[in-house]
């Protein structure tokens, strides 16, 4: 039987081409529904492979399971062992896997199909997966936590399913599992961030400073408040998420794939219905971020979402690339309210340096005194003129906390000087030991 592969996702191709794989490894000629299934649960980063985990199905019982039905199944060998044939089972399979991507209104097979189809296999592949907690309503539950209300309209649909996880992180959780260093000061900028999200329209911040202000932590900050309930009443529900540009623009080779992305970062946006608000750090990459010849930059398809008040996002980039970058696309200046973010005074910066010192010490096992604190952040502002504080003083005390835990580890270094030098000149006189002129000879000496 002739199949027309364009019809199934990358993932189910691989997948075929998988258990064409195993069959010759097993020396089988004919592929079953037993191969379909072994290439299934190898396949890493699928559809398939995530609604297994999310079913809590034993993966590693199943691939026993299936490895003895593959031994069992007829064995050839010489010539024929390369030229595998499906069967008239793996035939109907498929019929049955078109059948379920007809039934789920998808316009490819994906793999998601495939294991729908095998569950309900009348033979020993549906059994093995029925002995496993494995139905067809679970795995149709588990779809819909992993694919949402998405539908499989290309061939690569795994880039567009919870894009959010993949391409974003969310703050609030990174608050409640205490990966978040805690945010102090900086009030007067968080309650002006609040104020523009609170705003009916032109409600999207974007937080303009140098590098090193705390840009970023007054969005982690916000996030803090969330978590703890100290905010608006009407921001109480919202999720905040970092966009990961980088992740965004990762691997997309293909024209379209980046635009595909981050569309679908915005219809999650969207069906929130106002919940999540979008962090966009560095906002200044969106301008000319994967547009190629005849494709959109993600400025662009970011705008009508921000125009209709769909999505909300915090912008934020320095002054420099806010004026070279974003001043210059009108449009897309319009839909952001700028937030400036100015270098916080000395007595700020200690106060900050106050509230990070407990992290700094349980990292580095060591005491940071008050003093060595106020020194920080007023040596930094004294001497390190080209940068900015916090930063400046947050790095001079982690620096310091450093060299002080290696010098009770490890010797001190002024004997670890003294000792590389004694190795030095051994190697010296194990080679001068091995000439015969006067000279080496005097050295020696």
């Amino acid at each position: 039987m002739q199949f027309n592969l364009n019809k199934l996702t990358i993932k189910a191709q691989e997948s075929f081409q998988n258990a064409i794989e195993i069959a010759q490894n097993y020396n089988n000629q004919i592929i079953e529904p037993e191969h379909i299934l072994a290439a299934l649960v190898q396949e890493s980063g699928s559809i398939a492979d995530s609604i297994l985990k999310k079913t809590g199905a034993n993966v590693d019982a199943i691939k026993i399971k299936v490895n003895e039905l593959l031994e069992s199944l007829p064995k050839v060998s010489g010539a024929g062992v390369g030229n595998q044939q499906m069967s008239q089972n793996s035939a109907k399979l498929l019929d049955a896997a078109t059948e379920e991507a007809r039934n789920l209104k998808d316009e490819y097979i994906s793999t998601e199909h495939l294991l729908l189809a095998l569950v309900e296999d009348k033979g020993k592949t549906g059994q093995i997966l029925k002995d496993n907690g494995i139905t067809k309503k679970n795995i149709l539950s588990a779809l819909k936590d992993v694919r949402g209300k998405q539908k499989v309209t290309s061939q690569n649909p795994e880039d567009t399913y919870q894009s959010l996880k993949k391409y974003g992180k969310d703050l609030n959780e990174l608050v409640n599992a205490g990966k978040l260093d805690p945010v102090i000061g900086r009030d007067e900028e968080i309650r002006r961030v609040l104020q523009v999200l609170s705003r009916r329209t032109k409600n999207n911040p974007v937080l303009i400073g140098e590098p090193g202000v705390g840009k970023t932590a007054i969005a982690e900050g916000i996030a803090h408040r969330i978590v703890a309930g100290d905010i608006p009443e009407n921001l109480k529900t919202k999720k905040l998420v970092a966009l990961d540009m980088g992740a965004l623009v990762a691997g997309t080779q293909f024209r379209g794939q980046f635009e595909e992305r981050l569309k679908s970062v915005i219809k999650e946006v969207q069906e929130s219905n106002g919940e999540i608000i979008l962090f966009i750090d560095e906002l200044h990459l969106l301008v000319g971020a994967g547009a190629t010849q005849g494709a959109m930059d993600a400025a662009n398809i970011l705008k009508p979402a921000l125009a209709r008040g769909e999505l909300h996002a915090i912008g934020a980039t320095t002054l420099n690339e806010y004026k070279k970058h974003i001043e210059k696309d009108a449009a897309l200046e319009r839909r952001f309210q700028p937030v400036l973010v100015s270098e916080p005074s000395e007595e700020d910066t200690i106060s900050i340096l106050r509230g990070l010192k407990e992290r700094y010490e349980v990292h580095h096992g060591v005491r940071i005194t008050d003093g060595a604190i106020v020194a920080a952040s007023q040596l930094s502002e004294r001497y390190i003129t080209d940068r900015f504080l916090p930063d400046k003083a947050i790095d001079l005390v982690d620096e310091a906390a450093s060299k002080l835990r290696i010098e009770i580890d490890s010797m001190p270094e002024e004997l670890d000087t003294l000792e590389r030098k004694v190795k030095q000149l051994e190697i010296e006189r194990e080679a001068l030991k091995r000439e015969k002129d006067e000279a080496s000879a005097k050295r020696l000496e």
